[in-house]
């Protein structure tokens, strides 16, 4: 396959992804057909079968390729940072962007997970576990009186702040973005908030 024929046929397989996803976050992934997504992009839905085996090979490059874009994004914001508080803030900035590009992706995958062969479901849970262990690690760096369960716990408790939150926007994309970091970074650097053990002042330690 020719470069050029092999980018068209990339860009129409993102085509065809952007619409199927859209289509599985509004009816479900079995409330969507073949047909129905081959009408969406202009295609007869036999014609699909060219770029995708089945319904379940779109769900599962879905629900893979944003699994892999979450573990390599959250390893290349850890990456030379100047310390753990750097890292959160960029962790934390790289998962809003995330969140707010992505509702429908974030939708299916907590609606449409289940319907992915075993296999498959068990490729995207160890892809998220590695990149909740980056956050795991960043958020012990910063509080080493939290244990791991409190950290990872933490973690998913952003997780879900963040992923749910864009579904109401009513900001524009930077307001919400900016006040998504701030609530986020408050939430984890509250003392006491993630280990449950408040923080003596001078004061009281003395």
């Amino acid at each position: 396959m020719g470069a050029v024929t092999k980018r068209a046929a990339n860009s129409r397989r993102e085509e065809i992804l952007r619409a199927a996803a859209k289509m599985f976050a509004s009816r479900g992934f079995h409330g969507v057909s073949i047909d129905d997504i081959g009408a969406a992009v202009g295609i007869s839905g036999p014609g699909l079968y060219r770029h995708f085996a089945s319904k379940e090979a779109m769900l599962a490059e879905m629900l893979i390729g944003i699994s892999e874009r979450l573990l390599a994004g959250g390893m290349e914001r850890v990456e030379d940072v100047a310390g753990p508080r750097e890292a959160l803030d960029e962790l934390v900035r790289f998962h809003v962007d995330f969140a707010l590009d992505n509702p429908e992706l974030i939708t299916v995958h907590d609606r449409d997970l289940a319907s992915l062969p075993e296999n498959e479901q068990r490729r995207v849970r160890q892809l998220q576990r590695r990149y909740v262990e980056i956050w795991v690690e960043v958020i012990r760096g910063l509080l080493p009186e939290a244990g791991e369960d409190q950290a990872r716990a933490a973690a998913h408790a952003v997780f879900g702040l963040l992923n749910s939150t864009p579904h109401s926007l009513r900001l524009d994309r930077d307001a919400m973005a900016d006040m998504l970091h701030r609530m986020a970074i408050a939430a984890l650097l509250t003392p006491g908030a993630v280990s449950g053990r408040p923080v003596l002042t001078r004061a009281e330690g003395s």
